[in-house]
């Protein structure tokens, strides 16, 4: 017998008692009387046996047929999953074979079959959570994520994303190669142009968003992607832990999980595909996820179609032109190609950009030159001596003059071996 039973007992025995009357024992058990009656009387023909559950022991009419159970354990035995979450797995047996069973069910079926084992739990330092933003693009968690997103299919690669505070959905996403000043710049143009300008950024301390040099500096230096920002007048703010961010930080452990295992599924064998794939899945990730803001305004502000993204996130320098209307960048030399008199653009200042594909543009007071690289010629190989440390030794032959000499006499070398013609 269970607590429960045990109590229904105890009050049956003091009502058949008359110390207590069949309307309290009733309240007291949670019961309506008449319930309480059947109780007693069933008490009454079987004895203790009758306070026993009937259920116990017999099979739940809502039991899932063996049929069906023996499909789902042929489903989820399936190596290609053998990773697979309790959560994830009924989602995908649901969708492959049409079963829909909770997680629970599932995970205590996957612990039976051994494909499944529960992770242990760590004690980790509590972290009390920020209060989420109220409105959506009032503050956008961006991070890069360096995995092996592809598993042994592709060399590792690093996904961009950026997660809404308010609503933790992701806004934007893409694979690159590496995580720069960029490959950033590429997506924020994708971003901006879908879904606006949001309030403000959040990110780490990586060198693409602030400068990490320790010295003792008056200002502190400027990365490229400030001033971008500054002009679009969306703030840019650092976290000083990644607890912090925790929402994106969040996203891409979901990411490191699903994504993965999407792509797998999907055989996607290379990042193009998988940049291809990205926006059906985040779709599906943000109506699985995603939480609704606590104000529906939203707080991205429209691009202004004047503005040139394409020139704010390029790599900004200036450099000195020469009398002779070259200007040295990055180990190269270009010519400016110009009708005017050199003295217009002589010991001028100018303003150099580099894009993504490296090439090179020169502006002037808001003018764009015409530049030509001047190839430089090798110089000529200089004359190695032979006393050089670099020069290889050369070894006498093996009836050279030298091997015959040995011991000198009166000054004069004399033969220590004959020759035997």
């Amino acid at each position: 017998m269970n607590n429960k039973e045990l109590a229904r007992k105890s009050e049956i025995e003091r009502v058949l008692e008359k110390r207590t009357t069949q309307a309290k024992a009733a309240i007291k058990l949670g019961l309506s009387q008449r319930q309480f009656r059947r109780i007693l009387q069933r008490y009454r023909k079987e004895g203790v046996s009758g306070l026993v559950s009937k259920k116990r022991g017999v099979p739940s009419n809502r039991k899932t047929d063996e049929s069906v159970m023996a499909e789902v354990r042929k489903f989820i035995c399936n190596p290609q999953m053998s990773d697979f979450g309790p959560s994830l797995m009924a989602e995908k047996l649901e969708e492959a074979k049409g079963i829909r069973l909770s997680k629970e069910t599932l995970r205590k079926v996957m612990k039976a079959e051994g494909v499944w084992k529960p992770k242990p739990k760590k004690k980790k330092e509590p972290h009390y959570e920020r209060p989420r933003r109220m409105h959506r693009g009032e503050l956008v968690q961006i991070d890069g994520s360096v995995h092996a997103w592809l598993e042994e299919r592709a060399d590792k690669a690093v996904l961009l994303v950026f997660v809404d505070d308010a609503s933790s959905a992701i806004l934007a996403a893409k694979f690159v190669p590496v995580e720069n000043f960029f490959n950033y710049g590429e997506l924020s143009k994708e971003y901006f142009r879908e879904h606006g300008l949001p309030k403000a950024f959040y990110s780490d301390k990586f060198s693409v968003f602030r400068s990490n040099r320790k010295q003792d500096l008056k200002y502190e230096p400027v990365t490229q992607f400030q001033p971008a920002l500054s002009v679009l007048d969306v703030d840019l703010i650092c976290a000083n832990s990644p607890q912090a961010k925790g929402r994106v930080e969040r996203a891409n452990q979901t990411l490191q999980d699903r994504l993965i295992k999407e792509m797998r599924l999907l055989n996607i064998c290379d990042y193009d595909q998988a940049n291809q794939y990205l926006p059906e899945f985040i779709a599906d990730y943000n109506r699985k996820f995603a939480v609704l803001p606590v104000s529906d305004i939203d707080f991205h502000r429209r691009l202004d179609e004047t503005i040139d993204l394409d020139f704010l996130f390029c790599v900004h320098d200036f450099r000195i032109v020469s009398k002779t209307l070259q200007i040295n960048y990055d180990g190269r030399v270009y010519q400016i190609k110009t009708d005017h008199h050199a003295y217009v653009y002589s010991k001028q200042e100018v303003l150099i950009t580099c894009d993504a594909s490296r090439t090179i543009s020169a502006w002037f007071h808001g003018k764009l030159l015409k530049l030509e690289e001047i190839e430089k010629r090798p110089k000529q190989t200089a004359v190695v001596s032979t006393k050089s440390v670099a020069s290889e030794p050369v070894v006498p032959a093996y009836d050279h003059p030298w091997r015959t000499y040995g011991k000198k006499i009166n000054g004069k070398p004399t033969l220590t071996t004959l020759s035997t013609q």
